[in-house]
């Protein structure tokens, strides 16, 4: 089941401007990007934050699971999504302590060469 972009939406609209953050769906789910860096999924209509750190120092008493089948464990947040405040440093913190991400290349699409024959 994918998520509703209204929550999606909910999440976002929680999280502070100062924070840099961004949506994007991706398989019928969606990313969360502070400032550039995935911070978070949204997967069945749940939260899941990078675990970092500074992240589980935060939150304090947390719980672990996958946002998808195979994935590797993230902190599932319940019920501080409603608390604007705290999300927003739980944001802040993640981010501060994930790298950033590396450069993409570029795909070089090689034209194909025919030879004409005369």
């Amino acid at each position: 089941m994918g998520s509703d972009l209204e929550f999606v939406e909910f999440v976002t609209d929680q999280i502070s401007d100062d924070c840099g953050i961004s949506f994007k769906k991706m398989f019928g789910e969606y990313a969360l990007s502070a400032n550039g860096k995935i911070v978070a999924l949204i997967c069945d209509n749940q939260l899941f934050i990078k675990p970092t750190e500074a992240g589980k120092k935060h939150i304090g008493e947390y719980v672990e699971a996958p946002p998808y089948p195979g994935a590797k464990n993230s902190l599932l947040i319940q019920g501080q999504v409603e608390d604007s405040e705290w999300l927003s440093e739980l944001i802040r913190v993640t981010e501060r302590e994930l790298p950033i991400p590396k450069e993409k290349k570029k795909k070089s699409r090689k034209k194909k060469v025919t030879s004409e024959k005369r």
